[in-house]
């Protein structure tokens, strides 16, 4: 009896303690993958790290470089001065002209492309066969590959004369052309992005809004859009980023010169529009003119990071989460 005990112990302990020393000693497939791993995990972060080191180089240059500005102009007369003129004599460094212009362009884009493109996202989502949504929505997207440059002289050549037709006083270069041609340039990012976000809403959503008699449209505009609010959001604020930051087509349709109006019937000048133009290598190396660069850069990167900021905290109060 005893050594039946004994002898059915032996073979229970056997197993489980070949199994520990299976698992105690890795094998080299093991150590193969511990060590793709861990070189996985070093380019990762290498690549974490270098994005964050082009980031803060980015900051210390133009931090650096826009000393040289601020130590010859006041920082008072840079943010609140209504003329800029620093390469003509007398010269003026008020941004106050610059910034109406980018702003001015960016909202005029964001009046032509926020409702199409939700318009045409919404169509998409809830009305569109899947075979027509596989056909237009890479047609639409091609939008973002075409070069900005060619924005631009499509908004001297067709849009502005058309514009000059029914406002005979308009400018050759304005505003109006400059925005209309931008706010198509972003008119994929915002249908593709909301288009997802709205495929993205749960069936049982919708499901729940038929059950209770509403319409389609109601379903829509009362279920769908709140509850993907927070993507729509995100890809609005996405889209006016990407306007505030264009240059070629903003210079070529827009003009060069910096006033401070909110007609767009006008012509203007944006801060990308000048730093481009003062980018061309003119400006010797070391003027107050050439540092202008650095401290209108630093502007516009403070305006982005401060959109940013908040975009991301509108997004934290309208996130919506489903189980």
């Amino acid at each position: 009896m005893i050594g039946e005990t004994l002898s059915a112990t032996a073979k229970v302990s056997s197993p489980e303690k070949r199994e520990r020393s299976f698992v105690g000693t890795p094998g080299k497939s093991d150590w193969k993958r511990r060590f793709s791993e861990q070189l996985v995990h070093a380019a990762l972060s290498f690549c974490a790290a270098v994005s964050v080191a082009t980031t803060l180089g980015i900051v210390f240059v133009l931090v650096f470089e826009s000393s040289g500005f601020f130590a010859e102009v006041s920082l008072k007369e840079f943010l609140t001065s209504t003329r800029w003129t620093p390469l003509l004599k007398p010269q003026h460094f008020g941004v106050l002209p610059l910034v109406c212009g980018t702003l001015l362009v960016a909202c005029g884009s964001a009046l032509v492309a926020l409702p199409v493109g939700l318009s045409t996202a919404i169509y998409l989502s809830e009305y569109a066969s899947p075979r027509f949504r596989e056909i237009v929505k890479p047609m639409l997207e091609i939008l973002a590959g075409i070069p900005s440059v060619v924005y631009g002289y499509i908004a001297v050549i067709f849009i502005s004369p058309l514009i000059r037709t029914i406002f005979p006083d308009a400018d050759v270069f304005n505003a109006a052309s400059a925005s209309i041609v931008v706010g198509i340039m972003i008119l994929p990012i915002i249908i593709s992005l909301s288009e997802d976000v709205l495929r993205s809403v749960p069936g049982s959503l919708r499901e729940a809004a038929f059950a209770l008699g509403a319409t389609k449209f109601d379903t829509i505009t009362r279920v769908v859009v709140p509850a993907a609010l927070s993507g729509i959001v995100a890809s609005f604020l996405l889209a006016i980023s990407r306007a505030i930051g264009e240059t070629m087509a903003v210079t070529l349709a827009a003009g060069a010169t910096p006033k401070l109006t909110l007609n767009p019937l006008e012509s203007i000048q944006t801060m990308t529009g000048y730093i481009a133009q003062v980018s061309m290598g003119d400006t010797p190396h070391g003027s107050t003119e050439y540092y202008t660069v650095f401290a209108v850069g630093l502007l516009l990167f403070a305006m982005t990071l401060l959109m940013n900021i908040v975009s991301q905290w509108m997004l934290s109060k309208m996130r919506e989460k489903y189980e």
